[in-house]
């Protein structure tokens, strides 16, 4: 046996304390605590290096959620999809199964067409930075006020990960991000509820269609 070995031949001689599995997910759970005072605590090059660290683990995180993701597809009833437009609120109610099947041809279809024909834009109102955006003032006496919080509906991507919250300038509240739009078929007069793949261009400006 390697010098080195000794605590893994006393696990292996005498097993484990008996409260070792409890210990162990009291310590997993203290954890998280401990790591995040760390992180509210550590300044200078340490703290850069360790955001970036625990940066580099979120997105992971994300990605690995994201893969193990399952939609657990709805299949009430097996009638026809209803004529006419049904509201957002009864999207639930009927046609459940066959709108579910509709909705995944359309998404494969918008896929492999995507880039090829480009969406005609209506001429809308500008709106004004006033308008689409409220001042976030920071700062220990609340002087700086280079900070925005969006007030309009935004699209985020599944792999969207904030900026440290110190130095984002754009703040996208959660109750404002949409990823589903509720989208009329005019040859099946049905509404769907579609996920929104992405912001080709906002009429607005490039920073709009930039922050979705």
């Amino acid at each position: 046996m390697p010098q080195n070995e000794y605590i893994e031949e006393s696990i292996r001689r005498h097993g484990r304390r008996l409260d070792h599995a409890e210990r162990k997910r009291k310590r997993e759970a203290r954890k998280v605590h401990k790591d995040a005072a760390f992180a509210q605590k550590v300044h200078g090059l340490k703290a850069k290096l360790y955001n970036k660290k625990r940066h580099a683990e979120k997105i992971q995180m994300k990605k690995t959620l994201k893969m193990h993701d399952e939609k657990n597809a709805k299949q009430k009833s097996d009638d026809a999809v209803p004529d006419g437009a049904v509201p957002a609120y009864l999207l639930d109610r009927e046609g459940q199964q066959r709108a579910k099947v509709l909705s995944n041809m359309l998404k494969q279809k918008r896929k492999e067409k995507a880039g090829k024909w480009s969406v005609p834009l209506p001429k809308v109102r500008g709106i004004a930075e006033d308008e689409m955006f409220k001042v976030v003032k920071t700062g220990k006496s609340k002087t700086k006020a280079w900070k925005r919080m969006v007030t309009k509906p935004t699209f985020v991507g599944d792999g969207f990960t904030r900026k440290p919250p110190k130095y984002e300038r754009f703040i996208r509240p959660m109750a404002l991000r949409y990823k589903k739009a509720n989208v009329t078929h005019p040859e099946l007069k049905a509404t769907f509820q579609l996920p929104i793949i992405g912001v080709k261009k906002n009429p607005q400006s490039p920073m709009y269609t930039q922050l979705g």
